[in-house]
């Protein structure tokens, strides 16, 4: 996958601000078109505020459109493809590092964001009210600001704005979402929890008991949990880790597919072939050539 430096660089030819762990900018329609070299592949947790126009994704595969005081957030290695976009799009975004640990109260409230509006609808965007959408365009604004004109206490001041971002984006989350029952906090912090650690483990563990050990509950508690917030199983979110990492070796590296298979832990080459085709609709090769 790439690091969020790499991905700058890929996509806008400059290096990250933010001690290179996150970054904040404006883009407009050009720009927003750029980043299907990367979407799926890029290791950031992203969160998007549409200010003008509209956009049509490919999320996970269904359609969403984004129009005006839509928040999309995005968590790694969720197939995205932006469809098409209006010539006045622009909207703000910010990225943040997958590698963050969650031992900052910063960190944790970049997850909680990333992962909220899948708690709550079961999807990447939710509108929100224009007093909402206009209060964070500000905050983003004074974080670019920041970026963009260091000072002795520029780190100081810019980890307080992204908390004040975060913390005002979760309540503006929470406010946009229609009065429905919703999982308890221990469901969604264990939910937070699971995602933080598959991108570290996937590789070489695949069974829901490991995960679950870490998290210090049951197999079939996890697994319940799971389900509950995002309606998918814990094999379904282990199997999408492997295919977008399957399909980032194929597109940037020379390596074979049995390479791959061997990188990936399969048993070989053509397990992780009949893996490819069930879960992408094509085999390694057919999309390496494409």
């Amino acid at each position: 996958m790439y690091t969020l430096a790499e991905t700058m660089r890929i996509l806008y030819g400059r290096e990250p601000e933010g001690e290179g762990r996150f970054m904040c900018m404006e883009i407009d329609r050009d720009r927003a078109l750029l980043s299907n070299r990367t979407q799926g592949m890029a290791s950031c947790y992203s969160f998007n505020l549409i200010t003008a126009g509209s956009m049509t994704l490919q999320y996970n595969g269904s359609i969403l459109t984004l129009n005006v005081d839509d928040l999309y957030t995005y968590a790694p290695r969720q197939p995205v493809t932006i469809l098409s976009a209006s010539d006045d799009l622009h909207y703000y975004v910010l990225l943040a590092e997958e590698s963050l640990t969650l031992e900052s109260p910063t960190v944790r409230n970049i997850v909680r964001a990333a992962y909220r509006p899948l708690t709550l609808l079961h999807e990447p965007k939710i509108h929100l009210s224009t007093a909402d959408s206009l209060h964070l365009q500000t905050s983003m604004k004074q974080i670019i600001y920041r970026l963009n004109n260091p000072h002795p206490y520029c780190q100081e001041s810019l980890r307080l704005s992204l908390d004040l971002f975060l913390l005002d984006m979760l309540h503006a989350q929470e406010q946009s979402t229609i009065s429905q029952s919703r999982p308890s906090s221990r469901y969604e912090e264990l939910f937070f929890r699971f995602m933080q650690l598959l991108p570290a483990h996937f590789l070489n563990h695949r069974d829901i008991a490991y995960y679950a050990s870490l998290l210090n509950i049951s197999p079939v508690y996890l697994s319940r949990i799971v389900r509950c917030i995002s309606g998918h199983t814990v094999a379904d979110y282990i199997s999408q880790m492997l295919l977008m990492e399957a399909s980032f070796l194929l597109r940037t590296t020379t390596l074979s597919v049995a390479q791959i298979a061997d990188r990936l832990h399969f048993a070989d080459a053509s397990s992780f072939c009949k893996f490819f085709l069930r879960t992408k609709g094509e085999t390694p090769r057919q999309f390496r050539n494409r």
